[in-house]
Order: structure tokens, then sequence, then C-alpha cells
């Protein structure tokens, strides 16, 4: 998620602990929206972490609230190979960690410290791995929902007399989760008749196939949308116990004369039903072009006899689609859009469609989002679109986040 950071500069004294070091840090995190904000993700750059905790080190810190308990954290890593002789931490990226926001509370107070013990690894709630004993899936999963998607194996021709499955699409597929710890392994070593079975933590009721699935792009000409291949590469940027983040790089296609090459990167949040992806088209000729984000139309097989709404939300610049099945489960899925306009909806045979226009080399961000009717939260269409609605207004009020030094 997005947040907007700015850097404390208010009194003279505290911008004197920032310079100088202190004894602790303080983060004062504010937002607008009056709902309940469950699992927001609170990111401060280590080299404000730095600044105020000089020689920090992310296994001897300690998180906590307002109320002295103690948090969970996560600290990225942005440069693995930096050298650092005068232990800044150079090769850290930002200082990660969570909080609920209760309806009403518009304001927290959080603390950063030193300490002279050790602090061990938390629970993995996000996770994101390359899959190659499974031709060369890609598969990533938070605590509330699964995805994968799908590399150059398995578009690869079948061998004369093998079983190998054949299949070309940059479509993105769901895992549903009955269970919030992680079962990317644990799937993959069942196996493919196994996880498409609910044996307690859930399945894959959902369909692929050459769609956009649930989340994948394409070039929209107005008529016909022109799609990639499967991915050709892969990049993990950090890898949980809180947050994820990789890269997956598509070859260039044509788009109706036009060569486009796009890189997608996903951003996976522990606690949250949507992921965020900046995707980067790069493309010469026309300055702008139209990508458009799709969802299956039928995204669940025909013996569950599925029946499937798909909705436009312009208010909240989302896809909505709602499935009620025979006996796997119900399920919603959705995507996010804000760059759309009210009007940016389109449909062809397999996919629905919302778009916006984009600028080679510039991301252009979406959330991409499913939930299964067992889930807490969600049971049922209306449901599904209260969260959906929900996660629009949450995106459009972003979080303020400014750091100060301080004394105990």
């Amino acid at each position: 998620m997005k947040l907007q950071y700015l850097l404390f500069a208010g009194a003279l004294a505290a911008g004197h602990c920032l310079a100088h070091g202190a004894d602790r840090l303080v983060v004062d995190v504010a937002h607008d929206l009056d709902a309940a904000r469950p699992a927001e993700t609170i990111a401060v750059p280590w080299a404000d972490v730095n600044k105020a905790l000089p020689g920090a080190l992310l296994q001897h810190i300690v998180v906590k609230d307002a109320a002295g308990h103690v948090l969970p954290y996560q600290v990225t890593n942005v440069n693995p190979e930096a050298k650092d002789p005068d232990n800044k931490g150079v090769a850290y990226g930002e200082l990660i960690f969570q909080h609920d926001f209760a309806a009403g509370e518009h304001h927290a107070r959080f603390t950063v410290e030193k300490s002279a013990a050790l602090s061990r690894p938390f629970e993995t709630r996000a996770f994101a791995r390359y899959v190659p004993e499974r031709l060369d899936d890609f598969a990533w999963e938070n605590d509330k929902i699964a995805h994968r998607t799908y590399g150059q194996a398995l578009a690869a021709p079948a061998a004369p007399g093998s079983d190998k499955e054949v299949l070309v699409t940059s479509g993105l597929d769901i895992w549903f989760k009955r269970v919030s710890y992680p079962i990317v392994d644990r799937w993959y070593n069942k196996g493919h008749n196994h996880y498409h079975k609910d044996e307690g933590e859930g399945l894959d009721m959902y369909g692929v196939g050459t769609t956009r699935g649930a989340g994948g792009t394409g070039i929209w000409d107005g008529k016909r949308l022109y799609v990639s291949r499967n991915y050709v590469g892969w990049k993990v940027i950090a890898n949980g116990p809180i947050r994820a983040i990789f890269e997956l790089t598509y070859a260039p296609w044509d788009a109706n004369g036009v060569q486009v090459s796009e890189v997608k990167r996903f951003t996976v949040d522990a606690g949250h039903a949507f992921d965020t992806v900046d995707s980067t088209f790069s493309f010469a000729g026309p300055a702008r072009l139209q990508v458009a984000v799709g969802l299956n139309k039928t995204p669940a097989y025909d013996e569950q006899h599925p029946v499937v709404k798909t909705e436009r939300l312009p208010a909240a610049h989302a896809l909505a689609q709602w499935v009620t099945q025979r006996s796997n489960g119900d399920f919603g899925v959705a995507i996010i859009l804000p760059a759309a306009g009210a009007q940016a909806y389109a449909e062809d045979a397999q996919n629905a469609l919302v778009y916006a226009q984009a600028k080679s080399g510039q991301p252009l961000r979406y959330y991409l989002g499913a939930a299964a009717g067992w889930s807490d939260d969600v049971h049922d269409r209306d449901d599904w679109q209260r969260k959906v609605k929900a996660e629009a207004a949450r995106l459009a009020a972003p979080l303020r986040v400014v750091v100060s030094g301080g004394t105990r």
C-alpha cells in the first residue's frame, strides 16, 4: 500500500534528536477515514530509523504500540550485496509493522527502540516463491488468500507420449484458503488432484484457462484485447513475515502493431483480501495505450453449475464478481483500478474488463482481491460488494506517517 510519508519538521529539539541520535524513534500515524481499518501496514524508511537509533540492527530492535505491546515487524532488504562498514544498515529498505485501527480511531503512536536481547523472526503471514517442482508456477499468499500464475514450462509443447499439461496464458489464478497459515508448499506437495478438492484447508476452485483470470492485463484497442504469454522472469524483493513483494516479467507481444512488454510488481500484505499490483508497460510510438484489467466471465467449473454475477461499480472504480456454486462454496473476485473513468468498462468473449490509459515506463496501479463465502466477513454478494467499496474508500484515504526522535 502506498503511504503518504512525511518527515517530521516541527520542533527544533526533535530535529536535534534525529540528527544526533535518541533513545527511541516515535512514529505517529493518522488518517481521515471513520471506518475501521484492520491490518494497516505502516512503513518507515530505515534511513530514518538509523538517524534516531544509530547502529540499530534488525535483530536487536523492538516495536511497541502506545499501550506498550510488542508488535511483529519486518525489515526489507533493498541491496543484499551492500557493504556496511559504518553499520548504518545500508542494505535495509523499510521497517514495516501493522496496526488495527478501530472505527473512529484517527491516530496511533508507536515507538521503536534498540534491544540488547535478540528479536526472533515472527510468524510468516505473507509469502511468495517460484515453484520449479510444478513446471514453473509462481505462487503467493497471505493469511487470507493465495494466488498463482504460470511460466514458460507450462506453455511448452508436450513431449510425444507424455501427459504434460499445456497452457498459454498470463491470467492469474486463485487458491481459496480456510486457514490462516501458509498452504502453498503443502498444496504443491500434495499434488494437483488433491488441491482441487477441499481436504480441510480450502481448495483451488477457480478456472483460468486462456482468460485474464483474476486480474490479468492486456492492451485494449476498443474492439480487441491483446495479451502476453506466460511470464518469462521473476524476482522476489521481500518475503514476509508481513509483506511480500515480487516482480514478474513478460516478453514483448504485438498489440495491434505496437510491441509491448510488461513488468508487474505485486505487493502482498498480511491481513488483506486485496493485493497491490503496479504494472509497467514499455512501448514506442503512441503517447499512451489503453490497458485493461480483466476477470474471467466463467471462473468456476461446469460440474458446480455456477451462477456468475459480474457488476460494474464506477464510484469505486471497480469490477466485482460473485459466483454461487453447487457444493464447493461461493466466492467473490474484484478489481479496483483507481485510474479508470466512470465509463471505462468493456468486455470480450472471455473477460469482463475495466481499463485506463497508461504511459510507457510509468506504473499503472490496480488492486486484485478475492474471498470465499466461508470467510469471516464475506458470506454473500452484498457482503462482497460492501467489502469492495470499503476497500476503495480505504485506498482513497491513505495513512499519514510522521517520525521523530525522542528520549524516555
